[in-house]
């Protein structure tokens, strides 16, 4: 039985479908990534997971549970972050984890929490003299205090600078590594291609893809580029003439192959043949970035800006 899952999921505001017929689940013990613009539905979608919303058709169900008619099985074993999660400014990080604990017949113990999270020595400091990194790790914090079996992580790391986020791709694979079940959902293509087991896809609403990371990129089926420089004449027939190579142009002295992916075994032992010693060498691996825009036709937005859904 999956942990979470979710089918022919369909939401509506004002008559804009924002969540559009999208069917996922998601595995024990995996991460599992919804990856998209913002205003693409993500936070819907997870907030219908959570039970902060209702459907307007569709099944989801959480280790077997309806989150709407079983809301306290379900809070007993997910835990949430959400998006636009905050505190008071005054409220110490200690009250904050007690007041949250009191909510569960089990709870972790706060200190232990705490320090796991690297928030020991900020205990008693009050929420609004925290840094960006720190309160995302209270949000944490405060989502693993019920001992949950499965975690939300919405937008996570938006707004944090590059080391804290960084800091907090390590704290989520030490959860999946304790046996947390994630559920992350993000508009970073570099953090899903990371962390993720898994990810679906999502722009305007509707699921444009379900696979790995390693899995979507290769779907695209988009050509491997080679750019090097010498000092030495390449002749483009040379190139033209190994089955691998698509194309040849050159740009401010630097030769671009494209090919499929065995053209770099080709072009190299030509060079080589030829004992030509490329000056630099660089190889472009296809990324989730160029699967997306194969994908949907466009760009992902990366600003850190809050997503309204």
């Amino acid at each position: 039985m999956p942990v979470i899952e979710v089918a022919d999921l369909t939401k509506s505001y004002d008559d804009k479908i924002v969540v559009d017929d999208v069917s996922f689940s998601v595995g024990e013990g995996e991460i599992f990534a919804i990856l998209g613009p913002n205003g693409a539905g993500k936070t819907t979608t997870v907030e219908s997971i959570a039970g902060l919303r209702t459907p307007d058709t569709g099944r989801i169900e959480v280790f077997g549970f309806d989150p709407l008619r079983d809301r306290a099985q379900v809070r007993s074993l997910l835990g949430v972050q959400l998006q636009e999660s905050r505190f008071q400014d005054r409220v110490k990080v200690r009250e904050v984890v007690e007041t949250y604990a009191a909510l569960y017949p089990g709870p972790l113990d706060g200190s232990t929490l705490l320090e796991r999270l690297g928030l020991s020595e900020k205990a008693d400091t009050q929420y609004a003299r925290l840094s960006g990194g720190q309160q995302q790790r209270l949000s944490i914090a405060v989502a693993l205090v019920g001992r949950p079996r499965a975690v939300i992580l919405d937008e996570l790391t938006t707004g944090l600078d590059p080391q804290a986020r960084r800091e907090t791709w390590g704290l989520v694979e030490e959860l999946r590594e304790s046996g947390v079940t994630i559920l992350l959902v993000t508009h970073f293509m570099e953090e899903a291609e990371r962390l993720a087991d898994r990810l679906a896809l999502i722009d305007e609403g509707r699921l444009v893809a379900l696979d790995t990371p390693q899995g979507l990129i290769d779907s695209v089926g988009l050509e491997q580029r080679i750019r090097f420089t010498t000092p030495e004449a390449v002749e483009d027939d040379w190139l033209k003439s190994l089955p691998e190579v698509t194309g040849i142009s050159r740009t401010n002295g630097e030769i671009v192959v494209t090919g499929n992916e065995r053209m770099l075994f080709s072009v190299v032992s030509l060079l080589a043949r030829r004992e030509i010693v490329p000056g630099r060498f660089q190889v472009d691996q296809t990324t989730l970035d160029d699967a997306f825009v194969a994908l949907t036709g466009r760009r992902l937005e990366t600003s850190t800006d809050g997503e309204m859904e």
